[in-house]
């Protein structure tokens, strides 16, 4: 029986190996490209979806303003989500800037709001191509100019581009900056690979026509969440070549970690909670693979108490897994020019381990805090 066991987990260990792997593969393919730098024609609308977020929303609207793309060309579209703070206040004032407020007034309870806003916003928009983004990021100068270039020169339906962390205060948000770079890794890998599955809607681009193509939010809107991933699995399955991924510095979108253990569950459990509606099986299948690889190390780490047969099986696991890890993260760490933190893997390895299997058991079962209100 041992011996079974014993063979499962290492299954399960190859199983991972051959993934990561995969994921290597995929962001290798990821070249930087060429883009138009001048000439540009393409109307675009930025759109940003915010809720009692006055504490750091105008320092993205100050960085969306002072973008080097053509004002001609830019429209800002800002919705209010029935925010109880200073939110609605703070983008009315920039309405002298270009900056177009609208608020959302729903008399009925809904489960998704954010999609919502973000449909609402499309309707009024004059671009060709949606850009959306979130109202704590920030962004450099170059930011726009260099994902309207990549579009320009190479026609993509959908643009995926990177998202870090950025200003940590504490050990437990550079855990966050590493792990999440994992996560933006994963999405960018699987767009390498020609397999679009997940992105990062803090930094999304879409052309308003194929939003529209595609019936929107349409059959998604009953979550809270997805209005990124979900939709890009939707564009996936009608343009499966024509979803990139912008690998360049200058269009990388800064946003903050959860300062919290409480808030970074919660994060985490909304992310979790999209993934029983991924329309690519496979990728189904292949999550809840690596959710039991994760589970065997829990296991094996346990009954290592009573045995020594365990503790070898659960050092082979965690030194593969390890192993692997890091050398799919130095490159995603060098691209962000944030190498130093894969030093910090040894530390979060068996953290992720037990915090993996704990989201992966509660991300589908329960109803999560999000913005204030309870959703699911």
């Amino acid at each position: 029986m041992i011996a079974l066991y014993s063979i499962a987990s290492l299954l399960l260990a190859g199983l991972y190996l051959l993934v990561v792997a995969y994921l290597i593969k995929g962001w290798a393919a990821l070249k930087r490209p060429l883009i138009s730098t001048t000439g540009f024609t393409t109307k675009v609308t930025i759109l940003i979806a915010a809720r009692n977020e006055a504490a750091r929303i105008r320092l993205t609207i100050d960085d969306i303003i002072a973008q080097d793309y053509p004002k001609q060309l830019t429209e800002i579209i800002i919705v209010d989500d029935h925010s109880t703070d200073d939110t609605a206040n703070i983008i009315r004032s920039y309405a002298a800037q270009g900056v177009k407020l609208l608020q959302l007034n729903e008399d009925k309870p809904l489960n998704s709001y954010k999609k919502k806003a973000i449909a609402e916003a499309i309707a009024l928009s004059q671009g060709e191509l949606m850009v959306c983004t979130d109202a704590d990021c920030r962004m450099g100068t170059k930011w726009l100019s260099s994902v309207i270039g990549y579009y320009e020169m190479h026609q993509p339906v959908m643009i995926s581009s990177p998202v870090t962390y950025f200003e940590e205060k504490s050990l437990f948000e550079l855990l966050q900056t590493l792990e999440f770079s994992y996560l933006i890794g994963i999405g960018a890998a699987f767009i390498g690979n020609g397999r679009a599955s997940t992105c990062n809607g803090a930094n999304f681009a879409y052309r308003k026509d194929v939003f529209y193509e595609v019936g929107g939010f349409k059959g998604i809107d009953d979550l809270a969440s997805g209005d990124d991933e979900l939709l890009l699995q939707k564009v996936a399955e009608v343009y499966p070549q024509k979803i990139a991924f912008f690998k360049n510095r200058d269009a990388v979108v800064f946003t903050h970690a959860k300062y919290t253990l409480q808030g970074f569950l919660q994060q985490r459990r909304r992310w979790a909670s999209k993934s029983t509606r991924y329309k690519d099986k496979k990728v189904v299948a292949l999550a809840v693979c690596i959710w039991l690889f994760n589970l065997s190390l829990l296991v094996n780490a346990g009954l290592s108490f009573y045995s020594l047969v365990y503790l070898k099986l659960f050092l082979v696991q965690f030194l593969l897994k390890y192993l692997i890890e890091v050398a799919f993260l130095l490159p995603i760490t060098a691209f962000f020019k944030r190498s130093n933190l894969v030093g910090l893997l040894i530390l979060l390895g068996p953290i992720h381990i037990i915090y993996f299997v704990y989201v992966g058991l509660i991300g589908n079962t329960r109803k999560y805090a999000w913005k204030g209100r309870i959703v699911k």
